[in-house]
């Protein structure tokens, strides 16, 4: 036999030996937790290392010392946070979950160029199926099952060694120590350039994984938790005042979009034609207004509450009192019609009705309802009505990644669209046109509904269209939306608000259009909405504060 063949031979059965000896006496607890953390590192860490060696290799005088001990201390960092974690029986179902946890995340990192904070772990809580199905695809399958799904085989195979409690304590508090050490050494020897570092990139916590979900569902689990449990009033003092005038009653309808950034409203300056029946209408168009977040989660109900972007907190919508509180004690007809995936708490204590598939088969599929289905909700609202009402409509909008289902085909413009959820497979020119085809069928649904309104001679009529937030459509690699406010760019923050009102309201109301044309270009923000909404309804109530209504400056005595 050829020594070559009998080395390979004897190195097999060496190899089939120590699979064997480790099924049949197990792996301790240390070292499987040492063996997760190095395959976390490996293969689900692909965004964190491309920061980092683009930080550290950048410079002129690399900091050798600096990138030879990067994988050694997030090595020790990561086994530390699994260690205080994983204690007997329950190890393994927490390694497992871990697994395929940072699986999913690191997918969606990668493809899509998000980081996990608690917003976006919000996001994930309070997200439905229509939205989840939409980002499934078989190349997040493959790698959840690759990266997930192989190690948690593997370690379901694997049994763990058992030993007395007193033994097994001191052997996870030496590992602990020599963690803690190693940490303590690497950071007190480069204490400035870690420092500088992670100063001045914050994004690096947010992206490392697994510790990153952990941050983040304990940051959700804390805000959900510091939630009062009792519910807050708001204007119990809500009047509607009149003044004593004889006039209409109003009708005010909030267009709340979907992921509609500011940039591609060719209202506000867009080289596309996107809005081309909004312009036909008379509508004012506010170009520089800044959303509360960057996820429905938290713009949602941040804009519906009168505390404003600095002072709201997740979960605040279920325990505080909002806009639609306030004018359903004064005496308006309210209604919110969902569109999409829930009001987040801002609806929960008026009428609310979600739009069902049925509700027209050819604007719906069994999952979900184009937008035009709201312009007939709307006018079975409007029969309904005798008084003052405000009706909410909350869109699907330009919800993405599959924003080619947004809009009918006769809306396809903008060739070639991107049609698929995996976003980076196609040119970014291709995701822009699927995208700016979304903004027009808005755009047409948006024009009908104001068509609707001006053809009503019963009501004093408004709208109000205002998106949730906005949207990264591949500029430097990101994509989607979510981000930490602070990080995320303008496109994901800047967001179209648009007025339309009836001349007979702007009468009533001693509105001078002109003026509220001049303020086009002034900083607002979601923080307006609450206050002039209040203000166009005639609703007094100490709540209300007229330095935050966009109207008060335009307004002049009616007499």
């Amino acid at each position: 036999m050829a020594p070559s063949k009998f080395n390979a031979q004897i190195l097999l059965g060496k190899w089939m030996f120590a699979i064997h000896n480790v099924r049949k006496n197990g792996v301790s607890t240390n070292l499987l937790i040492g063996l997760v953390t190095a395959w976390l590192l490996l293969f689900a860490n692909a965004e964190l290392w491309a920061l980092v060696w683009k930080l550290v290799f950048s410079t002129d005088e690399i900091n050798w010392l600096l990138a030879a001990s990067l994988p050694v201390l997030v090595f020790a960092w990561v086994f530390t946070v699994l260690s205080l974690l994983s204690w007997g029986r329950l190890a393994k179902p927490l390694l497992c979950l871990v697994l395929i946890s940072a699986a999913f995340a690191s997918y969606f990192m990668n493809a899509y160029g998000i980081v996990i904070d608690y917003t976006m772990f919000t996001n994930v809580v309070e997200t439905d199926v229509g939205e989840v199905s939409e980002l499934l695809n078989w190349k997040l399958f493959l790698w959840v099952a690759m990266v997930g799904g192989l190690p948690v085989c593997l370690i379901g195979q694997v049994p763990l060694r058992r030993k007395p409690w007193t033994k097994a304590l001191a052997s996870r508090l030496i590992a602990l120590s020599i963690s803690l050490v190693t940490l303590s050494g690497i950071v007190l020897s480069q204490y400035q350039s870690y420092a500088s570092l992670l100063r001045n990139n914050r994004e690096i916590r947010l992206i490392l994984v697994p510790t990153n979900l952990f941050a983040a569902g304990h940051g959700y689990l804390k805000r959900q938790l510091a939630t009062p449990k009792t519910l807050t009033v708001i204007g119990a003092d809500a009047v509607v005042n009149r003044q004593g005038a004889v006039r209409k009653p109003k009708l005010l309808v909030l267009a709340v979009g979907e992921t509609a950034r500011s940039a591609n409203f060719s209202l506000n300056g867009y080289s596309r034609d996107t809005n081309p029946e909004l312009q036909k209408r008379n509508v004012i168009s506010f170009s520089n207004v800044s959303s509360c977040g960057t996820a429905t989660a938290v713009s949602l109900p941040c804009m519906f509450l009168d505390v404003g972007k600095d002072e709201y907190k997740d979960g605040l919508a279920k325990s505080r009192e909002g806009l639609l509180d306030v004018l359903q004690r004064a005496g308006i007809s309210v209604m919110w019609t969902d569109n999409n995936s829930g009001c987040k708490g801002v609806c929960d204590r008026v009428p609310n009705r979600k739009v069902v598939p049925s509700a027209d088969p050819q604007l719906c599929t069994s999952d979900e309802c184009k937008d035009g289905v709201l312009l007939a909700e709307m006018e079975d609202f409007i029969k309904r009505q005798a008084g003052d009402a405000v009706l909410v409509l909350h869109y699907k909008g330009s919800h993405g990644p599959a924003y080619y289902k947004r809009y009918p085909s006769k809306f396809r413009k903008f060739e070639p669209v991107c049609e698929t959820n995996e976003l980076d497979k196609c040119k970014q020119q291709e995701v822009v046109n699927a995208y700016d085809n979304s903004i027009l069928y808005t755009d047409y649904v948006t024009s009908g509904l104001i068509d609707i309104l001006a053809s009503n001679t019963k009501f004093d009529t408004a709208l109000m269209y205002v998106s949730d937030h906005g949207e990264s459509l591949g500029e430097g690699g990101l994509y989607l939306h979510g981000l930490p406010y602070a990080m995320a760019p303008d496109e994901q923050t800047k967001v179209p608000l648009v007025l339309w009102m009836s001349d007979s309201l702007a009468k009533s109301e001693g509105l001078n259009v002109d003026c509220l044309r001049s303020q086009e270009n002034s900083p607002l923000s979601h923080d307006n909405l609450f206050h002039t909404v209040l203000g166009m309804m005639d609703v007094q109530t100490s709540s209300y504060r007229s330095a935050l209504d966009l109207t008060t400056p335009c307004k002049v005595p009616r007499g």
